[in-house]
């Protein structure tokens, strides 16, 4: 399938902000091979912030699961208010997500429509009749190159895979006067939570992993800047935090605009698999992720250097600028949300010592300061 004029494109993407983060090479490949095309995003609302950090996209239009919660007459004329606004406003509408809704959105909004399908073919064979062109996500393979299925459908070949985050020059300053004021000239983000309880380096491991950090800055001249959000669970672990002089808590003090310049201005990221990490690869910046139950050929840091991330687990692992660990277990990665599957304890994160990530950490410090 190839579709000669594209003025005006549509991608979906109802899932996660690594989803929609993840989605910036498609865009960059769609901008240059139709040029002065106008690209806009429809998300759901929880990722607008990520969402407004990918170049080149024009408009976002966002999806509330709020809408759920209305009196069912007044649910359904927000979602047809919704639809007619964007009904056939599209050339193309391409979905990332496979859910009934979003490939309807797709083939309402569109003029042609591509879509992600289910594997199961008592869920997909409609789609696979009414859709423009279809694809199916490969669990073996990186979200983002499974994203990229949809150029072949195209007839787009496939370039330099990158991803890119920007943030506001207002941002930036900010950042700035706030870290010139605190006196920190280098330092590295340490960043304990993430989405998930179940992603969580577990409360003693990462107040030891923060103590081993706050020793290694202090003999190399490195701040220690924690970072995070102020939902429960952040707010949480920044109850417990550890203090000393030169780990600086930052959590809950900064919005993601803010964030992804503190990222950038940076020298690493040491934390969990989770949005941040993937900013911090955008920004081909020093990486140190470590990875619970999550699955590593699907989730792991994309290095822009080696156009490739991990695909086999390794208790540790170094490639480019990225180094991650896990648990020696035969059963990592499970893919699960913890053992349990319900979000409860991940083993597998309580066997990742403290010692072996400050270890790297104090190895690539002492390298990087030799160089």
């Amino acid at each position: 399938m190839s579709v000669c004029v594209a003025k005006r494109i549509l991608i979906i993407i109802r899932r996660s902000n690594g989803d929609v983060l993840l989605a910036s090479p498609l865009i960059q490949h769609l901008q240059a091979h139709y040029p002065g095309a106008a690209i806009d995003l429809l998300i759901n609302d929880d990722t607008l912030g990520i969402a407004q950090a990918l170049p080149h996209v024009r408009q976002i239009h966002t999806y509330s699961y709020g809408w759920k919660k209305l009196p069912l007459w007044q649910r359904l004329r927000t979602e047809m208010t919704f639809i007619r606004r964007l009904f056939r406003q599209y050339d193309l509408a391409i979905s990332l997500t496979a859910t009934d809704s979003s490939v309807l959105y797709a083939l309402l909004f569109g003029r042609h429509s591509i879509s992600v399908i289910d594997t199961d073919r008592r869920k997909n064979w409609w789609k696979k009749r009414v859709l423009t062109g279809y694809y199916q996500v490969n669990n073996q393979r990186h979200v983002i190159a499974n994203n990229l299925q949809v150029l072949p459908l195209l007839g787009i070949s496939t370039q330099t895979i990158e991803c890119a985050v920007q943030y506001s020059p207002q941002s930036e300053r900010m950042i700035r006067e706030r870290l010139m004021a605190a006196g920190i000239a280098s330092f590295m983000i340490f960043h304990p939570s993430a989405q998930y309880a179940y992603k969580v380096y577990p409360e003693a491991l990462r107040q030891a992993l923060l103590q081993q950090l706050s020793r290694l800055g202090m003999q190399t001249g490195v701040a220690i800047v924690v970072t995070g959000a102020k939902t429960p669970l952040d707010l949480q672990i920044k109850a417990a935090l550890l203090k000393s002089a030169n780990v600086y808590d930052w959590i809950g003090e900064t919005s993601l605009d803010e964030y992804i310049a503190l990222s950038d201005l940076s020298m690493a990221y040491i934390g969990g698999d989770t949005l941040n990490m993937h900013i911090a690869a955008a920004q081909n910046k020093r990486v140190f992720a470590i990875f619970g139950p999550t699955l590593l050929p699907v989730w792991s840091p994309w290095s822009n250097t080696l156009q490739s991330a991990a695909t086999l687990s390794q208790p540790e692992q170094t490639y480019d600028n990225i180094t991650v660990f896990q648990a020696a277990m035969s059963c990592v990665p499970c893919g699960q949300a913890g053992c349990d599957n319900r979000h409860g304890k991940s083993e597998c994160l309580y066997r990742i010592e403290p010692a072996s990530i400050a270890n790297a950490v104090g190895i690539w410090l002492h390298e990087y300061r030799n160089t």
